[in-house]
């Protein structure tokens, strides 16, 4: 059998056609939504990339893995798929980027070049195409084209519609993957990580002008009754939308397209499988880092608590098992669920330190007999208060206040942040949560269903071996003195 991990950049679960949405068309999306299983409420666990894609390699909650921001380390004790995937035999590869920091206590030189950037390789990896930083393999390749493109990737991907979209930086990922997919004689392990519908926004090609501005619907406006957060975001340039109604069309629209793009990418994707014999035996899960919050609530990018910013599309098909295939299932599920359901595709253990839990039984057609009643994810600000210069250890504490967590019921949702102060959305009422909850009883079992989340899910690799015996309870995979994999 072989795996394969797609991951899209800042795409929001509602702007899959098959969902419903009223403008963009994601045909291929939906072909490999219909021949596997879709979870239409499908949640990413934290934002920016770095800690989504964090919670996502290793199965595991933010108030675990720690990842807080774009640079990070991620603590290399943690095990991820990739390692998971060489202990089962394969040799995992990466067409992209994983945007995972190194563990500064496993470098050995303080001139180590990984010590000074956000964007390293997933330990486990072997890179079979580096779309890092500046996008070097790509714009070089535009220029040996004749080209005459802008320096630095954002200048790059600024002016992908004034070049076709077959050169586009989604098409080149592509084009690399299927080289590399004609060379294989063995089961194998790879993992595409698509840039977009990441900013900026500008769709390549034709995808630039696929859809009119006026087609998109209006963003739900930021309400009266705003958390700090919420009002220090709208006075940020990189998280604040744009004001002006035509200006917001416009960025709607490439947005669109950058997802009209992709999905074509990923139809190049499944079309390849099926020419090569290869369709019936490979195992396929897509989905993203996190969402975009795209004009909702006054703010773009990804940020905060709102929904937009965490829903995202989580598609997987299991080959040998037709029977499921074309469901959707309307349960609470995680990206934290991915790395536990790989484990059981590729028949190893789930090592200890997962909170995710494996969708095996959806996908098989029978649901589990116990699932989540609600969907939880986590945001940490403190890089955008970080005092200028020393502060004082271990008194001042304030950087560990800046952070929240959510949980989402099916008819609300309770937002506590470290600062103590907390929202809690009536969203049975009103989807757009901007209507608060009144009743003191129900904002309590919210708030005790989050302290229950807490607890359930504190790290657990160690405290279920006991040295008794020679050791019993369950010992999680790997070593404890040297990492997994």
């Amino acid at each position: 059998m072989n795996l394969l991990l797609v991951t899209l950049d800042q795409f929001r679960g509602d702007c899959l056609s098959a969902a419903g949405h009223r403008v963009v068309r994601t045909p291929n999306l939906d072909r490999l939504a219909a021949s596997g299983v879709r979870f239409a409420r499908h949640y990413s666990q934290a934002a920016p990339c770095s800690p989504g894609r964090a919670c996502l390699y290793t199965g595991t909650y933010q108030m675990n893995n720690r990842v807080v921001a774009n640079g990070t380390p991620l603590d290399d004790r943690l095990d991820n798929l990739a390692r998971a995937a060489r202990r089962a035999g394969f040799d995992p590869t990466l067409f992209g980027y994983t945007d995972q920091g190194v563990d500064p206590r496993v470098v050995r030189s303080p001139d180590d070049p990984r010590l000074s950037s956000y964007e390293g390789v997933l330990p486990g990896f072997t890179v079979g195409l580096d779309l890092t930083g500046e996008h070097t393999r790509w714009t070089e390749w535009l220029r040996d084209l004749g080209y005459d493109v802008p320096e630095g990737a954002r200048g790059a991907l600024a002016t992908e519609p004034d070049r076709s979209e077959e050169v586009g930086v989604s098409a080149f990922l592509t084009n690399r993957y299927l080289d590399w997919l004609e060379r294989q004689d063995r089961p194998w392990f790879a993992h595409l990580s698509y840039l977009r519908p990441h900013p900026p926004y500008a769709a390549a090609g034709r995808w630039a002008g696929a859809f009119h501005p006026d087609d998109g619907d209006v963003p739900i406006a930021p309400s009266q009754h705003r958390h700090r957060l919420h009002e220090a975001a709208l006075r940020l340039p990189e998280t604040a939308a744009p004001t002006d109604e035509g200006a917001l069309r416009q960025m709607r629209a490439q947005y669109y397209g950058m997802i009209g793009d992709v999905d074509a990418q990923v139809g190049r994707v499944l079309d390849a499988l099926g020419r090569l014999g290869q369709w019936e035996d490979t195992f396929v899960l897509l989905t993203s880092d996190h969402g975009e919050q795209l004009g909702d609530h006054g703010l773009m990018n990804k940020l905060g608590y709102f929904e937009e910013s965490y829903r995202v599309p989580g598609i997987v098909r299991a080959p040998g098992l037709a029977g499921a295939h074309g469901s959707v299932v309307e349960a609470f599920t995680e990206n934290i669920d991915f790395f536990p359901t790989i484990c059981e595709a590729l028949g190893i253990e789930i090592p200890a330190q997962c909170d995710g839990l494996p969708l095996t039984g959806f996908l098989e057609g029978r649901p589990p007999p116990w699932w989540r009643a609600a969907a939880a994810w986590e945001f940490d600000w403190r890089y955008l208060g970080l005092p200028d210069g020393a502060f004082d250890w271990p008194w001042d504490r304030h950087l560990e206040r800046d952070n929240l967590a959510v949980r989402r019921f099916e008819d609300g949702a309770y937002v506590q942040f470290g600062d103590g102060t907390w929202r809690c959305y009536d969203i049975g009422a009103d989807p757009t949560w901007r209507t608060e909850v009144e009743d003191p009883s129900r904002i309590l079992a919210y708030a005790q269903s989050m302290l229950a989340w807490r607890a359930e899910h504190a790290d657990r690799q160690v405290t279920n071996f006991l040295l008794e015996d020679g050791g019993i309870g369950r010992w999680p995979t790997g070593s404890l003195v040297a990492p997994p994999g």
